[in-house]
């Protein structure tokens, strides 16, 4: 057998092994052809991560007179609704978590310059709205003025300080779920106060 001729059975030998061992069938083509190869790929969907947050239905509450008395004038109004919403899953709590919902207000601000009227005359009575099936969602405890006498040890200081409205002890026991409350808003002032438009803020702060 001449060298050329080893070099051709080789060769044909070679490509027999090469189609025997694939696994899709060869595509053949004659001059002027094409031959075509499906390109495949699985994207997997991106999971984003879960995450807790807070949102109000409105941004503002007009108080109005109710309630006064001949010693103490009375404005009363209902705290938009807060809702917390987690949508992450148990395993993405840390572990022994828990949130709450703390509310602070300003001084009420007079618009032609009157003496302003300090936070602590602001109260609130939170009501929760929707605590879920689990139980251990609450609202918080109600915060009377300083003109009043106390309903809980302590509690006539107004909103000058974070005060609770909403929360739970266990954040992974009730991930995954939606959660809303409003409150009971209540300014109580002498009955002197001084005519004219206030103004404060309420601020919501949500923690974990």
């Amino acid at each position: 057998m001449s060298t050329t001729t080893r070099r051709r059975v080789f060769a044909a030998v070679a490509a027999g092994v090469m189609v025997a061992g694939s696994v899709a069938s060869p595509v053949w083509a004659e001059p002027g052809d094409s031959a075509d190869v499906e390109v495949t790929v699985d994207i997997e969907e991106i999971r984003e991560p879960g995450v807790l947050a807070l949102s109000v239905a409105g941004d503002s509450v007009a108080l109005a007179e109710d309630g006064s008395t001949l010693l103490v004038r009375q404005f009363v109004g209902t705290l938009p609704t807060v809702t917390v919403t987690d949508t992450r899953t148990a395993d993405e709590v840390p572990a022994g978590a828990a949130w709450a919902v703390l509310g602070s207000a300003s001084d009420f601000v007079g618009a032609a310059g009157q003496e302003p009227i300090g936070a602590g005359h602001l109260g609130w009575r939170p009501k929760l709205l929707d605590g879920g099936d689990t139980g251990l969602v609450s609202e918080g405890e109600e915060v009377v003025t300083v003109v009043d006498e106390p309903t809980q040890p302590g509690n006539n200081v107004g909103l000058v300080d974070q005060e609770l409205l909403v929360s739970t002890f266990d954040s992974g026991a009730v991930a995954g779920g939606e959660y809303t409350v409003n409150a009971e808003l209540f300014l109580r002032t002498p009955a002197d106060v001084a005519a004219g438009e206030y103004a404060s803020t309420l601020t919501l702060s949500l923690f974990e």
